[in-house]
């Protein structure tokens, strides 16, 4: 969640000059974006960006929310919980696999968890939001107590990915959607290992068509959030109907690198580790 002012217990504003880096960074993956929708006929504004700050330490982070990087992702919990009081003015995602011992202080950190990839998961979540907004056990629950989760999908089958198998999926959605504390407002997934952008196409595809075929069902309140493309193969995503995209070394640099807004290293651009959903 969002840290108020108090809570962030800084000393001194981020330096102008880590700011100007970052807004630079900013600007020009924004551009991209921009391209990549005006291909296919879509609006850019129709695109929200993620900026993936794991390992990026939080006098860093403040500065990338100063530069209008206000929507940040985590991939664990235990780093969020030390980052989030320290950086006021961002929502966070939790973009990285999350273990049934971590819920609890999950809801309590973030706005969006995007990696929900078991019925058991979901149903954990379901009961801890409850008890902790103080809603009844069952039941209907209104639309502003509800937890935004995204539904992560292994679209590749690819063993080394974590994420529903599509057909399971399928046939788990309807109790999914019963678990009325939760708000899944779409589906996520990480692209397929691939030496070029072009190549991840395929996966992105596969998520959007996945989205239609779901979507189309009578009574269904999937939502139509597809969160795919990282700082390798954004661009590739959007034109496939990406609505959320994660980049984080094309804004951050690469994580061995001491500069703010950086350029990207060879290894991270071309895309590998592709089993982590937050690059």
């Amino acid at each position: 969640m969002s840290a108020g002012p108090a809570e962030a217990g800084r000393d001194d504003a981020p330096d102008p000059a880590a700011v100007g880096r970052l807004r630079d960074a900013r600007a020009r993956v924004l551009a991209t974006i921009a391209d990549a929708a005006a291909r296919v006929g879509r609006s850019p504004s129709d695109v929200a960006l993620v900026a993936i700050s794991k390992t990026v330490d939080a006098v860093r982070v403040r500065a990338a929310v100063a530069a209008g990087l206000t929507t940040l992702g985590e991939n664990r919990v235990q780093e969020a919980a030390g980052k989030v009081p320290q950086v006021p003015g961002a929502s966070w995602h939790l973009v990285g696999p999350l273990q049934a011992n971590k819920a609890r202080r999950a809801i309590e950190l973030f706005d969006v968890i995007q990696t929900v990839e078991s019925l058991a998961l979901a149903a954990r979540l379901d009961r801890i939001v409850r008890e902790l907004r103080g809603l009844p056990a069952d039941g209907p629950v209104t639309t502003g107590d509800r937890l935004r989760v995204l539904l992560q999908v292994n679209v590749d089958a690819d063993a080394a990915k974590a994420g529903y198998d599509p057909e399971a999926l399928a046939r788990e959605l309807p109790d999914l959607e019963r678990l009325a504390a939760l708000e899944p407002v779409g589906l996520m997934t990480v692209g397929r290992l691939a030496g070029t952008p072009e190549e991840a196409r395929p996966t992105f595809v596969a998520l959007r068509l996945l989205s239609e075929r779901l979507r189309s069902q009578p009574g269904v309140r999937l939502g139509p959030e597809l969160s795919m493309g990282m700082s390798g193969d954004y661009a590739v995503a959007v034109e496939e109907g990406a609505t959320i995209v994660r980049v984080g070394t094309a804004l951050f640099g690469g994580r061995a690198l001491a500069g703010i807004g950086a350029a990207p290293d060879r290894e991270a651009a071309a895309g590998r580790d592709r089993g982590d959903p937050a690059r």
